[in-house]
């Protein structure tokens, strides 16, 4: 092989190498910042047959139940039950939570599962008013009582 084929074929390699690299760094720095949306009843039964880890980062919206809501008086620490149609996660938050949360009421929330079915949060949503509501959560709570029957499409939320 002659010096200037080598010389190109060590070029093309380097570059190949540093865009492998680059790439790889790209594709974990954005594996890290990942939260996969699930319900109540996902996160217990699976979601299209993947049952999220402990450990995982994700979020999660259902509707808070009633009489479930749990305020340590010395602290900012919240714990309460969330629900879709069947299953119930207990949620733990610490720090002051929307003006718009109560009881009965959609929220999503974004943390950790730090064991089948309790999630450790690190930020709380509530909705914004009566009529919003996750998309997927809609799609899963169509018929219960929480959504009117009137409506035929997730996207009129």
């Amino acid at each position: 092989m002659n010096p200037r084929r080598k010389k190109r074929l060590l070029a093309v390699s380097a570059v190949l190498v540093v865009l492998t690299g680059a790439v790889s760094l790209m594709l974990y720095a954005l594996s890290q910042n990942i939260d996969l949306f699930y319900t109540p009843s996902e996160i217990i039964e699976g979601k299209e047959g993947v049952i999220p880890e402990v450990g995982q980062r994700l979020r999660v919206g259902g509707m808070v139940v009633e009489g479930s809501v749990k305020r340590n008086q010395d602290t900012l620490d919240v714990s309460f039950d969330l629900t879709d149609t069947g299953p119930i996660v207990t949620v733990s938050y610490h720090g002051l939570l929307p003006d718009l949360f109560r009881e009965g009421q959609g929220i999503v929330a974004t943390g950790v599962l730090t064991s089948e079915n309790h999630i450790q949060a690190h930020e709380v949503l509530a909705k914004h008013d009566e009529e919003y509501m996750p998309p997927e959560l809609a799609e899963k709570l169509k018929g219960i009582k929480h959504v009117n029957p009137n409506q035929t499409s997730p996207n009129e939320y």
